[in-house]
């Protein structure tokens, strides 16, 4: 009997861990999901300034400096090139890093 138990309890700690560990498993977005977010994403070397102004921290003046880089330098080959924009530092460029495409 006793082992019967032993058995038992051993098969009801094995499926709960099992459990834990799927639901510690990252959930992979679907196709259409992963379609919307790069759709909703703003891509630099194209956006004109009322969808640039829609990132945190960068308003018309800031927008119209990112246009200037562009068409001084061409397309942004890195989103880190945004630091070369003046008035681009670091914290706006992670504020904004998810919400941004080259």
């Amino acid at each position: 009997m006793k082992s019967l138990i032993s058995l038992l309890s051993a098969f009801l700690l094995t499926v709960s861990f099992s459990n834990i560990t799927l639901a510690a498993d990252p959930v992979t977005p679907s196709p259409k999901a992963q379609v919307e977010q790069q759709e909703s994403l703003i891509n630099i070397n194209t956006a004109d300034v009322n969808l640039l102004t829609q990132l945190k921290g960068i308003g018309a003046k800031k927008a119209e400096a990112i246009i200037a880089w562009r068409d001084a330098n061409g397309k942004f080959k890195t989103i880190e090139q945004l630091l070369d924009v003046k008035g681009i530092g670091d914290a706006i460029l992670e504020a904004n890093r998810s919400k941004i495409s080259i």
